[in-house]
């Protein structure tokens, strides 16, 4: 059986990063690898503190999982630095022999800052074109790119051809932050026409589903789904969180 090896933070709460990633993978009956790269102390509503871990502790760790041989994809979370998103840059395969999901974690749902200014430079210059797939929601997407939030599928179109110009293979722009009644997580690959995932927008919030979300893409890839189907299944199974409150 193909692993999907997580490279995140941990969460004391157990909502989000990787305790919400395994919860995920475990739903998909799909087996997973860990690279902690910060160990967060969190509450339901605030992050107390956050100690990344050494950059080489984290390589360490990804080099070690990815020698199994069993790696069947790739999910990033939380970097914490720019020293920790080098090292996991330098030791991380081509997309073409392991697919990778590439969720940019910026900040908490509280707001505390989890990507310091050098990991973002990273993220964008090194790891977006080692991506499958980015997963950012519409402030990622936009604070990222230096520019403003889009408020229009034309604005979130070109947010997204700009991520696809910086290396990326496909980009998935979450709808979690519009403001329509509907959720519309808008996927656009090299090449490809868009496909919109849509779902009628929930009166719930949940911390999480971001994590969820791309782990549960991590999953469909490790388990040779099509791009499309695989960000289908798992929008599926973020509704699901939220509609029971898990």
């Amino acid at each position: 059986m193909s692993a999907v090896l997580v490279i995140a933070g941990s969460d004391s709460s157990g909502g989000a990063g990787l305790a919400r990633d395994l919860h995920t993978l475990a739903r998909f009956d799909t087996q997973a690898m860990c690279a902690v790269t910060a160990v967060t102390v969190q509450s339901d509503s605030r992050v107390i503190a956050v100690h990344p871990l050494a950059p080489d502790t984290v390589r360490a760790q990804i080099e070690s999982a990815l020698a199994t041989g069993r790696v069947g994809a790739i999910k990033i979370g939380m970097l914490g630095t720019g020293a920790i998103a080098r090292a996991v840059a330098a030791c991380l395969p081509p997309r073409e022999q392991i697919p990778m999901v590439l969720d940019p974690v910026l900040a908490s749902s509280s707001g505390a800052a989890l990507l310091d200014a050098g990991g973002r430079e990273v993220l964008r210059e090194r790891l977006v074109a080692r991506a499958t797939l980015v997963t950012p929601n519409i402030p990622e997407a936009a604070a990222l790119l230096g520019t403003q939030p889009a408020t229009t599928e034309e604005e979130l179109l070109r947010q997204a051809h700009a991520w696809l110009a910086l290396g990326a293979s496909a980009v998935l722009i979450k709808g979690g932050h519009g403001s329509t009644s509907e959720a519309v997580d808008l996927l656009v690959s090299a090449g490809g026409s868009p496909r919109r995932l849509i779902a009628a927008r929930s009166a719930r919030t949940h911390r999480g589903t971001g994590c969820a979300l791309a782990s549960g893409i991590a999953a469909g890839l490790a388990a040779g789904l099509e791009l499309g189907d695989a960000c289908a299944r798992a929008k599926r199974h973020v509704l699901e969180l939220l509609h029971q409150g898990e």
